[in-house]
């Protein structure tokens, strides 16, 4: 990238990838990091005195609403762009992941289903369209059509991480544990090709071994890859992937031991970005992990100044699910798991604004069952019950959630 801006630094598109690669990765923010602003403004300024086709011009202006807090409104762009250019794949790749951290979930699949007939196969990238595609089909529970496109993406290109991670998604969502463990272990050479990744397809492999009660084989995935590949990147994606392993592990009752120092010690430079409210909560998991309590009360303050003070997309959904969340991670942390349960349950249908795969945002379903089990609320008890039996259905082949039910089972509910 650097050395692309180097050849030419009035190239408008050079500035509006490399921007737009620092704002979907999610660990930058033009409010905390004056070299990020600069260079959005020097994009800005440069788009608007240059002669550029409406097109780069539509690019820039989406890169600076995004950069602004208007994630939707950025997507509004890369769309009409679409409407007009449906092979731009810059377009479809930074509005796809939009939706994917809006929550947006038919959206990312109709993004991609909308412009399939224009792209023909001797297209370069025309591969990577599937694993998008199948994305946004397993996120809207469209678990055969995506395994099929996923599959289809596969074929094309072996080393298509992103097929390999939506097919990952597929055998998730379905209960098909020994498959998953399968697929990915024996085609890793494959997707570890690609760096950004890696990381996320090695969790979730560690994931399925949590449902199936194999604890050591899941923290041995984080010692030998999630753990040492967040402290190295410090991506962000990463960076929450390293934060839910280690919680959902927790839940189960396995003592982690410090690992939560190093993930903390990666997460502490990010406690007052608020980019997601995703990210956010991931974050304080950390903080809390470490027993940083300090820095938690801290990071608290800072998502409450933001809902007061901040403006965009992410504030609005901070203000509704993103800060009571938080606030229902402190409680539980504190041993209030009553107070936990009556922040989250209400909410429990409004988390899916806050994005990521309906995958990631399990680990706030275990949360709450487990709040519930822990509560001296015996409402709270009939409540997990009855969220387990709702797991159930759509999951039948779950033996974490045959396990929460013998302890739900032993409660004794009333």
């Amino acid at each position: 990238m650097k050395a692309m801006l180097a050849a030419d630094p009035n190239f408008v598109m050079g500035r509006v990838l490399t921007n737009g690669l620092d704002l979907i990765g999610t660990g930058r923010t033009i409010n905390l990091d004056p070299d990020f602003k600069a260079a959005i403004n020097t994009m800005t300024d440069m788009a608007a005195k240059q002669d550029i086709t409406e097109r780069e011009r539509q690019h820039a202006k989406a890169i600076q609403m995004w950069a602004e807090g208007d994630t939707t409104g950025a997507c509004h762009v890369w769309e009409d762009i679409l409407v007009a250019h449906p092979t731009d794949m810059l377009a479809l790749k930074f509005a796809h992941d939009s939706y994917f951290y809006l929550g947006y979930q038919p959206h990312m699949r109709d993004s991609i289903a909308r412009v399939l007939p224009y792209w023909k196969p001797t297209m370069p990238l025309y591969g990577y369209l599937f694993g998008m595609h199948s994305f946004g089909l397993v996120e809207t529970s469209l678990f055969s059509e995506a395994e099929k496109v996923s599959r289809k993406g596969l074929d094309i290109n072996p080393k298509d991480a992103w097929s390999t991670h939506s097919l990952a998604h597929v055998l998730e969502m379905m209960g098909r544990q020994d498959e998953g463990i399968s697929f990915l272990s024996t085609t890793v050479r494959d997707w570890t090709t690609c760096g950004m990744l890696a990381c996320h397809n090695f969790w979730h492999w560690a994931v399925y071994h949590i449902e199936k009660g194999e604890h050591t084989g899941a923290v041995d995935i984080f010692d030998s890859e999630v753990g040492e590949r967040c402290k190295k990147s410090g991506a962000m994606l990463d960076i929450v992937d390293a934060c839910s392993l280690l919680y959902r592990l927790e839940l189960e009752g396995v003592n982690v031991g410090d690992r939560w120092n190093d993930v903390f010690e990666t997460c502490r430079p990010h406690t007052d970005d608020h980019i997601l409210a995703f990210n956010d909560v991931h974050i304080l998991m950390s903080c809390l992990g470490a027993k940083k309590k300090d820095v938690a009360k801290e990071m608290m303050e800072s998502i409450r100044e933001f809902v007061k003070n901040g403006k965009g997309t992410n504030r609005d959904v901070t203000a509704e699910v993103g800060l009571p969340l938080c606030e229902a991670f402190e409680a539980y942390d504190s041993g209030d798991f009553a107070r936990a349960v009556n922040l989250l349950n209400p909410l429990r249908y409004k988390v899916l604004s806050i994005g990521g795969s309906n995958a990631q945002r399990d680990v706030f379903n275990l949360f709450l069952i487990n709040a519930a089990l822990k509560s001296e609320d015996k409402m709270h008890h009939k409540l997990a019950r009855c969220l387990l039996a709702e797991r159930k259905c759509l999951k039948e082949n779950a033996p974490m959630t045959d396990r929460l039910t013998e302890r739900a089972m032993a409660l004794h509910a009333d």
